[in-house]
């Protein structure tokens, strides 16, 4: 047994909790935040203004702006959580400079893909855990336990349920049979990578680790695992969960496919492996999934997390 987590936990949410849409990243669709804002009121929260920005290039708004849009929600007290747009680019950008100071409470803040950076970033720096799950634009516009989705029974264990810890089945495949405990850490592949030689690259030691991204060759996923696995970031790893990888095909018929790669570097490290769970980049109902938090990974027939306590306070 792993010991218990010393991170301090989120509040849980509950009916009536404010959230506060942040986009430090790439600009949404008007149409597909709405839908997003939508889905929250119905699950009976409020969601507050986002802040105007005018969009540059392919960032939501200014790097100025986007951080004052952050550090806005993240010490606003009437603010519950934080939750992401979308991902896309330009998250790094909030990095430039230390926080101001910590905030007066810790709150949820939820998100993928490019959050990826904010995120470990929040825990190296402060110890702050996060969740990993849909955005306004990115899973929540497409509605609960639907394709495009996400999934209803991880989100409302891992941000409302500060009753006991709780078990998700992961939907994937054992890729290497076992079960092993730490804390899980992680998120979307090439992100993770971004912080080898940065003050907050990610320590994975002891750490179930989540590794998932989209749209890329077999080849460019092999490159990436093997600059991880020459930079120690597999050594002390306790287990690995895997995403989909959608658009990831084989430009080649007969070529190697992603699992294949990950079969054939990961495969090697004797861990519990399991493949193709819906987190981050899917098309099926997308997990959300606490970082930060002591877990059990069990790589048997579709695999299984099971969170070792509750995810957030009372």
């Amino acid at each position: 047994m792993i010991a218990p987590s010393p991170v301090a936990r989120p509040k849980a949410l509950r009916q009536g909790s404010r959230i506060a849409p942040i986009a430090p990243a790439s600009p949404a669709k008007l149409e597909r935040i709405e839908a997003g804002k939508r889905e929250l009121e119905r699950l009976g929260f409020t969601v507050s203004k986002s802040r105007p920005m005018l969009a540059e290039g392919y960032f939501t708004g200014s790097a100025r702006e986007r951080r004052a849009d952050f550090l806005d929600a993240l010490y606003d007290p009437l603010a519950d959580a934080l939750i992401a747009t979308r991902g896309g680019y330009g998250s790094v950008y909030l990095l430039e400079q230390s926080l101001p100071e910590p905030p007066p409470a810790l709150k949820p803040i939820v998100g993928f893909s490019d959050l990826t950076s904010l995120q470990i970033y929040l825990w190296q720096k402060y110890g702050w855990p996060t969740f990993y799950g849909p955005m306004l634009a990115a899973g929540l516009d497409a509605g609960a336990d639907a394709p495009n989705g996400y999934d209803s029974d991880s989100f409302s264990n891992a941000l409302m349920n500060p009753g006991s810890g709780w078990k998700t089945s992961l939907f994937g495949e054992a890729l290497s049979s076992g079960s092993a405990e730490g804390i899980l850490l992680g998120g979307a592949l090439t992100l993770l990578e971004a912080t080898l030689g940065t003050p907050w690259e990610l320590d994975t030691a002891g750490s179930i680790l989540i590794l998932e991204d989209r749209a890329m060759k077999p080849y460019q996923i092999d490159r990436v695992l093997l600059h991880l696995k020459h930079a120690g970031k597999f050594s002390g790893v306790r287990g690995i969960l895997l995403g989909d990888f959608p658009e990831c095909e084989p430009p080649i018929a007969g070529n190697p496919s992603v699992r294949d790669v990950a079969q054939r570097i990961l495969g090697e490290l004797n861990l519990p492996i399991v493949f193709g769970a819906p987190i981050g980049h899917t098309s099926r109902p997308m997990l959300t999934l606490p970082l930060g938090a002591p877990a059990r990974l069990t790589a048997e027939a579709s695999g299984t997390l099971e969170f070792l306590e509750p995810t957030v306070r009372s």
